[in-house]
């Protein structure tokens, strides 16, 4: 029997398949991109457990989808929800070993802290970043004053349980030693989860300063790269709008971004954002743009994908 699930994820990469006989399915080369679905596809498993597929018009052919997965160069979550699709047993590291973070004994709350030098030069810092006091003990942003993150604020992200998770420190120094630092941890995960409505349109960008700048439901990415367990939150939630608020050079992530969550039914945004992030821009300026951004249709969503060839 045909596993539903498997023909949408394959589906999902190479565009939607056609049902022919025994199981298998056709689809638009990948490879020589033949106009006709040239590409078959066993979908049930042989006995060694394959997939064999093959394309009649290249002859480009193989074993295994997490092969043509690989020579497609998708990336690694695909892969790995593909596996466990097809009943593979292995786990990732970041699964197989999850690190408990406890932020530095040396944290110590802004909101709390003793109008110390440090202190005053952590606050100054954030002030010219446009983070109000609200701001920091809404995210509890604190600061060390000594060891591994000495001289650097701290902006913890908790998930909805209010179990820290992840945090990244920054310094405040006018030239130092290390501008930025994190604890090696899992990045599975979503960031400031505890302050997310699932229920009204959310933002997603790529930093912590990024998203206290935003104020308004904006998820830190921590990087460019969406997490699996963010990605499942999205489709799996109410939430019908998602704006995507990453740097002009990540143009493709945020392509891809964009067509996983168009697939999955949600309205999609791209904040055009030039050559600035939303923590150098300032609030009012990002909501601006934020207001005037067009739902991404699939037409525009190609164009700006040849543009990227």
């Amino acid at each position: 029997m045909v596993n539903s699930i498997l023909v949408g994820l394959v589906d999902s990469v190479l565009g939607k398949g056609s049902p022919t006989a025994r199981g298998n399915y056709s689809y638009k080369c990948p490879f020589c991109e033949h106009h006709k679905k040239k590409l078959e596809i066993n979908m049930v498993p042989t006995a060694k457990g394959e997939n064999p597929w093959h394309c009649w018009v290249c002859d480009a052919k193989g074993k295994t989808l997490v092969g043509l997965f690989k020579k497609l160069k998708i990336d690694k979550e695909k892969i790995f929800e593909l596996r466990s699709t097809l009943g593979f047993s292995e786990k990732r590291k970041d699964e197989d070993e999850k690190v408990k973070v406890e932020l530095p004994k040396e944290f110590i709350p802004l909101y709390e802290a003793k109008p110390t030098p440090h202190a005053k030069q952590a606050v100054a810092y954030l002030k010219k970043r446009g983070i109000k006091k609200e701001d920091i003990i809404k995210y509890n942003i604190g600061y060390c004053e000594s060891g591994r993150y000495e001289n650097m604020v701290i902006i913890p992200s908790y998930n909805e349980n209010g179990t820290l998770e992840y945090f990244v420190g920054r310094s405040f120094e006018k030239d130092p030693r290390r501008k930025f630092d994190a604890p090696t941890a899992s990045k599975n995960i979503i960031g400031f989860e505890n302050l997310i409505n699932w229920n009204v349109p959310v933002i997603l960008c790529e930093g912590a300063f990024d998203a206290v700048t935003v104020k308004r439901n904006a998820i830190p990415l921590f990087g460019k790269i969406v997490s699996k367990k963010l990605m499942q939150k999205i489709v799996t939630n109410d939430v019908k709008k998602v704006y995507i608020a990453l740097d002009k050079d990540a143009i493709k992530d945020t392509l891809k971004l964009s067509e996983k969550i168009m697939n999955s039914g949600k309205e999609v945004y791209i904040v055009e954002m030039d050559d600035k992030d939303p923590s150098e821009m300032g609030f009012e300026h990002f909501t601006n743009l934020v207001q005037t951004s067009v739902p991404l249709t699939f037409s525009s969503f190609f164009s700006l994908k040849l543009n990227q060839a």
